[in-house]
């Protein structure tokens, strides 16, 4: 509600109106949604409104309030007004790209928002809450109602996506973003396991216990455990029980307890733990396979750990051996393209293994398509392409879909075409390759702009 923030967030949103708008606009004839490639809400002369991906205006700009797009493809566009900041009131009003009015049957109608540990926000999906009288419910993108307004409440539960929190009579339940009740609002309390809605929920028990339900709806553990850590893997939990910390199947069958002060993972059989403030890793079949000894321990891939020792970062396996020394100030696995890349500080460049922890490159990572199958890295003062195999590539061979390319000469940036002939001449400081809608951010004479 705050307008600060909403200027901020116009930066973000002015940046990629300049490297992207263009493309055919599609419409239909329907009233409620009409679809086209993108949609963005744009501020001037201190009025925020509505473009599309073509920079024609669809709606004014003459709200004070930026307007909220829950999907960039979606004409569902809610504009804040009469706000009260005192007593924190505000009326919504959903437009569509004919400028007519939707959604008008609720009070106030609002987008969903939900952050990552790193404050990235989001729209949670296809689900918008709804306001009538005291009480919020959810409709989806159709304006369907698929939850009723009965709750005092609905919130994202925060780091998790398709969970939404429900509060009825001071009670929390929750349900999916298609409105399906998966927990029932009887309990004082609900958070996820590792941020995954797929791993299940812990609850507490107006009682003061805590269980597991997963997914489904289903119990996997009643709640009758005084703590639950937000860790499992291999139909296993975390929790305290007569004052003490042991690991326990979704049989409740006790695996291993007395064992460490704290645990931080489960993969398969074995179990990162802390003891002493150290870490290791103890299997399941309580045979120590690390003795505690490291500062930090995590997951990598395969029997790989990321670990840290003497404040450097280092790569071990499940045998303890050194994969990669520990001379390293960050380690960090490429899970989409299957590679590791380590930075040294004071160093330029990053270095780059494959999964067997072979040196490829000495570059900066820029970009990574896991779709079609390359990245894009600085390397010797230039941009260069890489598939995951680290065979290099032309810009043409990746981006096929492209009629110009980005190339650079004396310094200078500029365009070619397929068959190598210059387009644009190398003019510019710096540049880019064009993006899916045929624009590029480009530098000149110390300014940007696009092309």
């Amino acid at each position: 509600m705050k307008k600060v923030i909403a200027v901020i967030m116009a930066f973000a949103v002015m940046v990629m109106f300049v490297i992207g708008i263009k493309t055919l606009l599609t419409t239909d004839t329907k009233d409620k949604t009409t679809k086209v490639s993108n949609y963005y809400p744009v501020f001037t002369n201190e009025k925020w409104g509505v473009i599309d991906q073509t920079g024609a205006i669809v709606i004014e700009p003459t709200y004070d309030e930026m307007i909220t797009i829950p999907d960039s493809k979606m004409d569902i566009f809610i504009c804040v007004e009469d706000i009260n900041y005192e007593t924190n009131t505000y009326k919504t009003k959903v437009l569509n790209a004919k400028n007519k009015e939707i959604f008008h049957v609720y009070d106030v109608v609002e987008a969903i928002e939900n952050t990552d540990n790193n404050n990235n926000m989001w729209y949670e999906e296809g689900v918008l809450r709804v306001k009538k009288g005291e009480c919020y419910g959810l409709i989806d993108f159709s304006g369907k109602e698929i939850v009723k307004p009965e709750y005092q409440e609905i919130t994202a539960l925060l780091g998790t996506k398709n969970s939404l929190l429900l509060k009825k009579e001071d009670k929390f339940g929750l349900c999916d973003n298609k409105g399906n009740i998966i927990i029932e609002p009887e309990y004082k309390e609900i958070k996820d396991i590792e941020k995954e809605y797929q791993k299940g929920y812990i609850v507490l028990n107006q009682e003061g216990k805590f269980g597991i339900i997963d997914f489904t709806g289903k119990v996997v553990l009643e709640p009758k455990y005084e703590e639950m850590k937000q860790v499992s893997g291999n139909n296993s939990y975390v929790a305290k029980q007569d004052g003490t910390w042991k690991v326990i199947n979704n049989k409740e069958e006790i695996l291993v307890e007395n064992a460490f002060d704290d645990i931080t993972g489960i993969i398969e059989d074995k179990l990162i733990i802390v003891k002493n403030k150290k870490y290791g890793i103890l299997l399941t079949s309580k045979e120590e396979k690390i003795k505690p000894q490291y500062e930090e321990l995590s997951f990598l891939f395969g029997d790989y750990y990321l670990a840290k020792n003497k404040e450097k970062y280092g790569v071990i396996n499940i045998s303890n051996e050194t994969i990669l020394p520990f001379e390293y100030s960050s380690i960090a696995y490429q899970k989409e393209a299957d590679f590791v890349v380590a930075s040294k500080n004071g160093q330029t460049t990053e270095e780059i293994y494959n999964n067997k922890f072979e040196k490829q490159l000495d570059a900066i990572v820029s970009d990574i398509n896991a779709k079609d199958g390359y990245m894009r890295v600085y390397v010797e003062g230039q941009y260069k392409y890489y598939n995951f195999k680290f065979e290099e590539k032309t810009s043409q061979e990746v981006l096929t879909k492209n009629a110009l390319f980005l190339s650079k000469k004396d310094d200078k940036y500029g365009y070619v075409g397929k068959d190598g002939n210059v387009v644009v001449d190398y003019v510019y400081e710096d540049a880019g390759e064009l993006n899916s809608y045929g624009f590029a951010p480009v530098k000149k004479e110390r300014k940007m702009g696009s092309n």
